[in-house]
């Protein structure tokens, strides 16, 4: 019997330069932070090795104290033995980084730096891929069907695609799918892929244990992965910071400020929680012009918030424009936004700026007149 946590994809050093420097300093901690929750999901799950496939920096050139503070935390938890291997954005090429990290007294982390088999214990062996560089253009997991003494558990390591990860379907990676089967694995840790996803029985990819995005729809952790007579796959959260993308879908006669509340996490919940709200649909420019007022309400509330109306269509009738004006500038450029949210010689996103636009004016309107 073997059992150890798999992980990948801690990025650390990551930017998240597309964020205010608040919730980057946050996001940034947070991956660091991962290191000791990841010892402790395989203390507390009864395994003393973490395997760490791949992209453990996120760069190449990791910032001097980003090196520092994650190998002197990998160092601390003394009971835990940390396996880890160079991905496509820490890739071998990266010669100074892995100087840097093998030219340290740390004896409870070991870095793969080829493809030799690794004896994790009397009876097992690790069969590793480490990425040559961030495109080898090869499968390099074909190592992996090395020989191994006779009975020993078989784990690959390796990093890459199995399927193509930029979004275009039946787009095949460089790792085949049956790779565990091919080189008689007993199973295949991978690394690359920032969302859990098993690809048969004895092959996962374990996702990011930070979630960094809002494209996977589940929370970060990592595999707690038990070998004895099969592979028993469990999933440890140890993930701090949500991100999440909330969809609503409105109609006139909704009460949009009702909806959203109903979607909403508690607020003692929401300091961490990065929040997307997209709205689609239509609304009356009144009850739009109440949810935009939620939305920039509640925004403080959030770690990062963020809110697009884009395609939530508006009805406007012309007496609403009594609510901003009768006559005047006001009433002029009220009247030259609804046109052009209705003119059909505009594109939709010509019209959909100017719906805005009225949208907003509404709401200065009301909040001076309040």
């Amino acid at each position: 019997m073997l059992r150890f946590l798999h992980s990948s994809d801690l990025h650390l050093g990551k930017a998240f330069g597309g964020f205010p420097e608040a919730i980057r300093n946050r996001l940034r901690e947070a991956r660091h932070g991962a290191i000791a929750r990841l010892a402790q999901a395989a203390r507390d799950g009864g395994a003393d090795t973490v395997l760490l496939a791949g992209d453990t920096f996120d760069a190449e050139t990791p910032a001097p104290d980003t090196l520092r503070h994650a190998v002197r935390a990998m160092a601390a938890q003394t009971d835990i033995r940390w396996i880890m291997l160079p991905g496509n954005h820490d890739s071998l090429a990266a010669t100074e980084l892995w100087r840097r990290i093998l030219s340290q007294d740390l004896p409870n982390l070991q870095v793969v730096t080829d493809d030799t088999p690794l004896a994790l214990n009397d009876h097992a062996m690790l069969l590793p891929a480490p990425c040559t560089q961030r495109r080898p253009g090869r499968d390099l997991t074909a190592a992996m069907s090395a020989p191994t003494p006779e009975g020993c558990l078989r784990i690959g390591l390796g990093h890459g695609a199995i399927t193509d990860f930029s979004g275009e379907e039946g787009v095949p990676g460089i790792i085949p799918p049956d790779r565990a089967r091919m080189s008689g694995l007993d199973y295949l840790a991978l690394g690359d892929w920032h969302g859990r996803m098993q690809v048969g029985t004895e092959t996962w990819y374990c996702g990011s244990p930070e979630a960094d995005g809002f494209k996977h729809d589940m929370t970060a952790g990592a595999l707690l992965v038990t070998l004895d007579g099969g592979a028993r796959v469990d999933v440890v959260e140890t993930g701090t910071l949500q991100w999440r993308t909330l969809m609503l879908d409105l109609l006139p006669g909704d009460d949009p400020a009702a909806r959203l509340d109903a979607e909403l996490p508690a607020a003692h919940l929401r300091r961490d929680l990065l929040l997307r709200l997209q709205a689609t649909g239509r609304l009356p420019l009144a009850d739009r012009s109440t949810l935009e007022a939620k939305a920039e309400a509640i925004g403080p509330d959030f770690g990062w918030f963020d809110h697009d109306f884009g395609q939530l269509a508006t009805d406007t009738r012309p007496d609403d424009l009594d609510q901003i004006d009768h006559a005047g500038a006001l009433r002029q450029a009220a009247e030259a936004l609804l046109a052009e949210a209705h003119d059909p010689t505009l594109s939709l996103s010509e019209r959909e700026v100017s719906g805005n636009a009225l949208s907003r004016l509404y709401a200065l309107a009301l909040k001076v007149q309040a």
